[in-house]
């Protein structure tokens, strides 16, 4: 049967349920370019307001899956297993973890990504370390997680072309909270990717793509589902993402603090969450291991400098440090009752750590480091946190966009709890 683009977007717009060949069509060509950008625009805002059913999902997940090539670790002397983050503010968590789940004996192959708008990118994390390389062959990545455990590197163009296609168009379409193109695009990546188990870290608040624990928990129960009916063992956490990650928010100042955290030291919220993924990861790899033993031995480091190495990177350099800093003040005393993850986010992305354009470039130094979170009783006059970059003209910028981010109480507030949910 002969489909064209129109017919296709007035059903979806309609209403109506999309055949599995219909689907395949779509992707196939607009893979090749011969359903145009607008009229795939058109198809996004469909789904965006009609969804799409399970069967629906599975069909158009399989199809990116099939634009492009699989890979496989089967082969390989340990079990791969992965994890992705929907993406947040101070989320370093791949860092410390990709080394510890490599030293309690698993495969780690991390197919990173570069931040766009509020949320970091890992790959512009690692990049501060001097020498480091995001860029690795096949036979590179599989080599390193044969002999070392852990990977992180940029993903190949051949794995799920149509997503690559698709990611950028919703981003410039409104269509990114877009439920079933979230979902398909995750996991036609990591199903193709070919690991053995995926940890999804669904973040759930202000400073993620899913505000409400409602859209998170729909979001993780379609991912999970997706997996485990490719044969992807799956598992998601809901994470809280209402207030910044750890004390860190950029580039090379969340690297020192994943450093920290390798070394036995930390935020509290990071250490917990590095170990709840690394619990999960080790668990679906069948590893009978504890990985906070892990950490405390020294072996994550030793994983972690033998990775950044690997690439080309020196674990022992200096990392680079913003030319100009300006400290934000606690207007009056009492207790810090609320930090908005989302001001803080723009504000360091306006800082230099953070690109609207793919093609921008990021500052290494730029972002803030956080000398309080929610519960902390704080006093007048106080540094509350401390901007960095390297081009002072930002300041004004990022000083507006934590406006109604900061809120002072006169009684403490209990700390909202970390992992909100598991699913799988």
């Amino acid at each position: 049967m002969a489909y064209n683009a129109v017919e296709t977007i007035t059903r979806k717009r309609d209403g109506g349920r999309l055949d599995d060949d219909q689907i395949r069509w779509l992707i196939d060509a607009y893979t090749k370019g011969e359903v145009a950008d607008e009229q795939m625009s058109a198809m996004a805002m469909a789904v965006f307001f009609q969804g799409l059913d399970d069967a629906e999902l599975a069909t158009w997940t399989q199809a990116m899956i099939e634009s492009g090539e699989r890979l496989s670790f089967a082969d390989l002397p340990r079990v791969a297993v992965d994890k992705h983050s929907t993406g947040g503010v101070g989320d370093k968590i791949t860092l410390p973890l990709a080394p510890l789940v490599a030293a309690c004996g698993a495969a780690v192959p991390q197919l990173s990504g570069r931040g766009l708008g509020h949320t970091g990118g890992t790959l512009d994390k690692m990049e501060s370390i001097p020498g480091w390389q995001a860029s690795l062959s096949d036979e590179q990545m599989r080599a390193q997680l044969a002999s070392l455990g852990a990977v992180i590197c940029a993903a190949g163009a051949g794995l799920a072309p149509a997503d690559k296609k698709l990611y950028a168009l919703r981003d410039v379409t409104g269509t990114v909270e877009a439920i079933p193109l979230i979902a398909s695009s995750i996991m036609s990546k990591k199903i193709a990717e070919g690991a053995a188990g995926l940890v999804l870290d669904v973040k759930v608040g202000s400073g993620a793509f899913m505000k409400t624990p409602e859209r998170a928990h729909e979001l993780a129960t379609r991912m999970v589902a997706l997996g485990n009916a490719a044969g992807l063992r799956s598992v998601a956490l809901l994470t809280d993402m209402s207030t910044p990650l750890g004390l860190a928010v950029g580039n090379a100042v969340e690297v020192a603090e994943s450093v920290e955290v390798l070394a036995g030291g930390g935020p509290a919220d990071v250490v917990e969450l590095t170990l709840a993924l690394a619990r999960e990861m080790v668990a679906l790899a069948g590893l009978d291991v504890d990985p906070a033993d892990v950490l405390k031995s020294g072996k994550a480091m030793d994983a972690w400098k033998a990775m950044v190495r690997a690439q080309g990177g020196d674990p022992d350099a200096a990392l680079p440090v913003a030319k100009h800093h300006d400290e934000v003040l606690a207007e009056h005393s009492g207790y810090l009752t609320g930090l908005d993850a989302l001001g803080v986010g723009v504000a360091s992305w306006r800082l230099g750590a953070g690109r609207a354009r793919k093609e921008d470039a990021v500052q290494a130094g730029a972002g803030i480091t956080l000398y309080a979170k929610p519960g902390d009783k704080v006093v007048a006059g106080q540094p509350l946190m401390v901007l960095h970059t390297d081009t002072p003209e930002r300041f004004e910028d990022a000083r507006a966009a934590l406006e109604g981010a900061i809120q002072i109480g006169a009684a403490p507030v209990e700390r909202t709890p970390l992992v909100l949910g598991r699913i799988g």
